[in-house]
């Protein structure tokens, strides 16, 4: 199901984690396979009227991946009080 952005919900109580393993794995091949796709890390595409950078996708890309999983983090911690190193 695609949506526009604006708001999703998530219904997880019945979510199957290999299937949702499964797609992240797809999803991080095609990722990797665009990447290859272009010659080095700077050059462009235009996208919603700018241009950017490969490496400043990539980039975004890690410290997105890096806050989401700070989040998790902290919720993980309020469900049992575990702190990470």
């Amino acid at each position: 199901m695609e949506v526009d952005g604006t708001f999703a919900e998530f219904h997880v109580e019945d979510a199957d984690v290999g299937e949702a393993f499964r797609v992240w794995r797809e999803e991080c091949a095609r990722a990797r396979a665009v990447a290859a796709s272009f010659n080095s890390l700077d050059d462009t595409v235009d996208f919603r009227g700018e241009t950017i950078s490969l490496r400043y996708v990539l980039t975004h890309m890690i410290e997105e991946y890096a806050r989401h999983n700070g989040h998790a983090d902290l919720l993980r911690e309020a469900i049992d009080g575990v702190v990470g190193e």
